[in-house]
Order: structure tokens, then sequence, then C-alpha cells
């Protein structure tokens, strides 16, 4: 108040927070109930656990930040089994894809994911009862990285969707003007292929192919989001809760296996990572004139 931030950007920040400790010890205790009671190795259990956990969070998420969600086009996801390549751009963007995937749409994701997030509790348990798999980054064995993201797209159900964000870390300016340099050095043209995004980071090919050469037989769907950037960062998240409410649209484009090249799918990777990073800011002006 008296910094006249009349719209408590900390406040409701902090209130979030309080509100995603309550859940995360929600979701401890039930994991070590399921695991007392002899049901650890009840994966529908544990996904109708984190279907609990991921909506608590968008509730809270709604109540405190005044977050709404658009989900536009859920019935694409349906049926399964698919594999999904997802675009990264905050710290949320993962739980509400989780959430309209799980959530909305029903399905049963299993996530590639990066080791550090094993810090987070509810992650660390309930995520390895369940068939995702946590990325080592920094792992000096590569190939045995992208046999573990191949397997997690195997023997996938019909309920099943696999999923991964090829930019392999939330997109910013620098960060893109730092990857395609880096890019630059190693293969000029790609880079000036590349050069026109202006939203998404250029996409890491090789976990996305692991991925989808895992399951060959399975459709790909395309996720891109807006109303997710700058919430990368605490200060980023700050300044948008000044500025009001925060609204995000979701959206899936589906593409048949058929329509998938087996060959070079590197180059099919980088086109559709341009036509996403049209779509999002062509989503990004709509939903501007809509505030």
């Amino acid at each position: 108040m008296l910094r006249r931030k009349w719209r408590f950007p900390i406040v409701r920040l902090i209130a979030f927070l309080l509100c995603w400790t309550w859940l995360e010890i929600a979701g401890v205790v039930a994991s070590i109930a399921f695991w007392a009671a002899g049901q650890k190795r009840n994966s529908l259990l544990h996904y109708k656990l984190q279907r609990w956990w991921a909506g608590g969070l968008i509730l809270a998420l709604r109540g405190t930040v005044g977050l709404r969600i658009d989900v536009q086009n859920p019935v694409v996801l349906v049926p399964g089994p698919l594999v999904v390549l997802s675009r990264h751009a905050s710290l949320a963007d993962s739980l509400v894809s989780a959430w309209a995937m799980g959530n909305v749409a029903g399905l049963h994701p299993r996530y590639v994911l990066k080791r550090e997030l094993m810090l987070d509790p509810c992650l660390d348990i309930v995520g390895h009862r369940l068939p995702n798999y946590f990325l080592n980054r920094s792992s000096d064995n590569v190939q045995g990285e992208l046999a573990g993201v191949a397997e997690l797209s195997h023997n996938l159900g019909h309920s099943d969707v696999a999923v991964i964000f090829p930019e392999g870390t939330r997109a910013n300016a620098a960060k893109r003007q730092r990857v395609l340099e880096k890019i630059k050095e190693r293969n000029p043209e790609r880079a000036q292929l590349l050069e026109p995004l202006t939203m998404l980071l250029p996409p890491k090919p090789a976990g996305a192919i692991a991925l989808m050469q895992g399951a060959p037989q399975c459709d790909v769907v395309i996720a891109g989001h807006v109303g997710f950037d700058g919430l990368d960062t605490f200060s980023g998240m700050l300044r948008h809760l000044e500025r009001g409410n925060v609204r995000c649209v979701m959206w899936f484009r589906r593409i048949a296996r058929i329509d998938i090249p087996t060959e070079n799918m590197a180059a099919w990777l980088d086109q559709q990572w341009l036509m996403l990073d049209t779509e999002v800011k062509k989503q990004n002006e709509i939903l501007k004139g809509m505030k």
C-alpha cells in the first residue's frame, strides 16, 4: 500500500506460494499413504493424485493471481496415443499443459523433465512412480539419456501421451540470441533459417526425435500457448500482476504420422517451430485485443 501497488502483487504471489506449500504437503502425505497401503505401483491411483494436484494448483492460481486459461481445442488430443512437442516459456506452462492434457482431456501424460525438478517433493515422489523420465542435461552419456527418452514413448496405450519441451529451457530474448549464435558457429544455414524466430527458442532436435522414434505409430501434436511470456522470473511475475490478472490461451495442432518424414526429422521440426512462432505471434495479437 505504501508503494501504491494497488493490485498487491507481492501479497497475491505469497498467497499462491502458501497454497502451493499446502498442496505439496497434501501430495506427499497422500503418496506416503499409498505406499503404506501397498499401492506404490498403482499408476491409475497416482494419475488421480496428479490430476488433483494440478487442478488444485490451477484453482490456487485463479484465486490468488487471477490466472484465466482458455484451452481452445482439447478434442485434438483424443484419441491417443500421442507424442506432444510443447512450447516452453515460463515456470507455469508445464503445469498448465499437465492440467490441460490430464484434467481437461482425461489423458495420462508422460513427461521428459529436467532432473532439477526433483527438488519439488511431489514431482520427485509421484514423478518417479509414474512413467516419466528425468533428464540429466549435464550427463556425459548423451546416448544413454536419449535411450531413456525413447523408452518413455514405448508401449503407449490409448490414453497415454508422451510430452517433451524441445526448446530445453524457458524462452526469452537473451537466450534466443545466445542459442542462435551457438548454432551459427556449427551450422550457419540452420541459424539463418531460424533467424526469424521472435517468440520461441530454436528447438533441440535430438530429444524430440528420440521420443518420436520411440513411438513410430503415434500422431504428433504441437502445443502452443500465449500469456506466459515474462513469467519465467520472480520480477516478471510481479510486473504481470501489477498490470492486472493473467490471461493465457493454449491450443494444439495435430499432425498425422503419415505426414511426418522418417528422414531428416530435424529439418521438419525446425519448420514446425517456425510455424508455431507465427501462431504464437498471431495469438498474442488476439490476446492483446481482448484485454
